[in-house]
């Protein structure tokens, strides 16, 4: 949702930005620089770190501008406690093409997608929307509809992001592996009150921002790097994945998820089941989890309150969902893209293109949204330039049918299953769902009016006006011994059902959210279309 939706720092791994979309531990800032930023730092959602933040239900008045990316999603419905806090995930992980300085000879995986990740609601009573001191963890008391209360408890979002391989980029003193994928744990926070508009103070917004994240990578021992709350985050120390410490699969390996609740937080589990190695997480105080206190101006604390997450909800529906969101789901599979361009030519100083964006017969003189970005030098085993903001013009890769289609010089896809819930995950979801919050984005574009729906559409607009030339989509077919997911377009020896193709996101969705007073209000933020069954079960 960069959760409900926000993000991290390279560009390989994005997760975070390259950092993971939603991770917390960016250290990207209104400026680029190659140096290290100082600890603690975090993603800034005022500055030029927006991009990786999750959409908000009206960033650009929470905010002032516009805060987000594009996350065509696939939910998973339940009405079985337990649901909404208990699965488990099977996938293949994909195989990158060979190393190249040529742009767009060959594709890689985080020029589409700098993340892939699992989600969950979470309880925060820190968070959006400031009105409940409690949460009850892994209940349906937790359902509350704005229409008749803003009193919602406070929620977060969760994402298990999977980073992929590429290169290694320097930017800000953040690095992956080049080579292989890693995986972390991020909950996005909202520090916003619904009723007054009240926000946490500037002075800890400067340190933390007013969406902000906890991160931590998954480990061989449970336990995280650095301090995973944004206060105490550590740039160095918690941000940059030790070889060590940090689980790393290999591409092509086959993995296993697993997320249940404990009497210490939400525990993520990742296991590589080619090599056997496996990581883990548990989003507990005592693992440095913490909320942010809120504390509006007058006040200049900016206080970390240790704080065991746990799931929000029992089960998994429509009603599931995080209130603060333009995204509407608990349970879900999401593909972050909509950042990576080239760039021909970088400005070391302020960290933007001055050169074309763009490639063959996509190349053009760069633009507003060419952010973020590195030039080939800088990076390592892929000598490729490139920017990792949000590509609100629609143009770059994540929006060209460059998705894996078989051949040698792209990646083969990222496969996940259907999850399974229970008390000893054997039972299938009942029914999925397709999301997509273009709408929230094209509305702060311009493009669209998602008070009213007009002018919203599927294929987003380019900057130059003509319709985007793609639009990833979701397809089925057999694989892990069994029916399973990949998102992109049909890959030829897997696909069989694409549901539509782009057109699977169905119509315009109407949500309704608390606002100034408690009196609700409704935007056109998400297409979806909830099918009546579960077509991939396990």
């Amino acid at each position: 949702m960069g959760h409900p939706r926000l993000r991290f720092t390279t560009p390989l791994f994005v997760a975070a930005l390259a950092v993971p979309a939603a991770l917390a531990g960016g250290g990207l800032t209104s400026s680029a620089s190659s140096a290290a930023p100082k600890a603690p730092t975090h993603i800034d959602c005022s500055n030029g770190a927006r991009f990786l933040c999750t959409e908000v239900r009206d960033s650009d008045s929470v905010f002032g501008h516009y805060v987000g990316h594009d996350e065509p999603s696939v939910l998973f419905y339940s009405n079985q406690s337990g649901s909404g806090n208990q699965m488990s995930y099977s996938g293949i992980l994909p195989t990158e093409p060979s190393a190249t300085n040529v742009p767009g000879k060959h594709v890689y995986s985080f020029q589409y997608a700098p993340a892939f990740w699992f989600g969950m609601a979470m309880c925060d009573s820190q968070s959006y929307p400031e009105l409940v001191n409690s949460c009850v963890p892994d209940s349906n008391v937790n359902i509350v509809n704005p229409v008749k209360s803003p009193y919602h408890p406070g929620a977060a979002y969760m994402e298990l992001q999977f980073y992929p391989p590429g290169y290694v980029q320097q930017w800000n003193g953040f690095s992956c592996s080049p080579t292989q994928w890693c995986v972390a744990l991020t909950i996005d926070s909202l520090a916003l009150n619904s009723l007054t508009g009240q926000q946490l103070n500037s002075t800890c917004e400067a340190t933390v921002g007013e969406e902000y994240v906890n991160f931590a990578y998954l480990t061989h021992t449970g336990k995280p790097q650095g301090p995973p709350n944004p206060v105490q985050f550590q740039a160095l120390a918690s941000g940059t994945p030790d070889p060590h410490k940090v689980e790393f699969l290999n591409q092509g390996d086959t993995f296993k998820v697993t997320l249940h609740d404990t009497s210490s937080g939400l525990q993520a589990v990742v296991k590589d089941t080619t090599n056997g190695t496996a990581g883990s997480m548990t989003a507990s105080a005592s693992n440095g989890f913490g909320q942010v206190k809120f504390a509006p101006s007058p006040s200049t604390q900016c206080k970390n309150i240790p704080y065991n997450f746990h799931p929000m909800y029992a089960t998994s529906t429509t009603q599931t969902t995080v209130p603060w969101a333009a995204a509407t789901y608990n349970v879900a599979f999401d593909t972050e893209i909509g950042h990576f361009d080239y760039c021909s030519s970088v400005d070391a100083t302020t960290g933007t293109c001055i050169g074309n964006e763009g490639v063959g017969s996509q190349t053009e003189a760069a633009d507003s949204d060419d952010a973020g970005c590195w030039p080939g030098s800088a990076s390592g085993l892929i000598k490729i330039g490139g920017c990792e903001g949000s590509n609100v013009g629609y143009d770059g890769t994540s929006y060209l049918s460059d998705w894996p289609n078989g051949s040698s010089s792209r990646p083969t896809p990222f496969i996940f299953t259907s999850p399974l819930t229970g008390q000893h995950y054997n039972s299938n979801y009942s029914s999925v769902g397709f999301n997509t919050d273009l709408p929230a984005i094209e509305d702060q574009l311009g493009t669209c009016d998602n008070t009213t729906g007009a002018g919203c559409t599927i294929i987003p607009p380019t900057d130059d006006g003509s319709p985007a030339q793609f639009y990833p989509y979701y397809t089925t077919g057999t694989a892990l011994g069994g029916c399973a997911w990949t998102v992109g377009q049909m890959y030829p020896g897997f696909s069989t059902n694409n549901f539509g193709a782009h057109q699977q996101y169905g119509q315009l969705l109407k949500v309704a959210y608390s606002g100034a007073g408690g009196v609700a209000s409704y935007s056109y933020n998400d297409y979806q279309n909830n099918l009546s069954h579960n077509p991939c079960p396990r």
